[in-house]
C-alpha cells in the first residue's frame, strides 16, 4: 500500500490537511495587498532623509503610481477579507 493510498481511505477518514488551512490564497492576497497600500501610504508620508537619496534617485514616489499603488493593494485586501469572512 502507497502512501497516497493509505492517506485517502475512506474508511480511515481523510487525514490530508492543506497546508496553512483552506483558505490558503485568501490570507496571502490580503497580507500582499495590505503590505502594498501600507508601504506606499508610508513611502509617500515619510520621504527619505536629505543624505540618503543618490542623484539618480527621485526626491519623492511618483503620485500617480502611488495612488494607483494603493487602489489595488486596498481592493485586494478587501476583496480577500471578504472572501475569508464570507467562508
Amino acid at each position: 500500500m502507497t502512501a497516497a493510498e493509505f492517506l485517502l481511505q475512506p474508511e480511515a477518514g481523510w487525514r490530508l490537511h492543506m497546508y496553512l488551512g483552506e483558505d490558503f490564497l485568501g490570507w496571502i492576497v490580503l497580507a500582499l495587498g495590505s503590505a502594498m497600500s501600507v508601504g506606499t501610504i508610508f513611502a509617500l508620508l515619510r520621504p527619505r532623509p536629505v543624505g540618503a537619496a543618490k542623484e539618480s534617485d527621485l526626491p519623492r514616489p511618483p503620485m500617480f503610481r502611488s495612488v494607483i499603488m494603493i487602489a489595488v493593494g486596498t481592493v485586494a485586501a478587501i476583496w480577500a477579507l471578504a472572501s475569508l469572512v464570507a467562508n
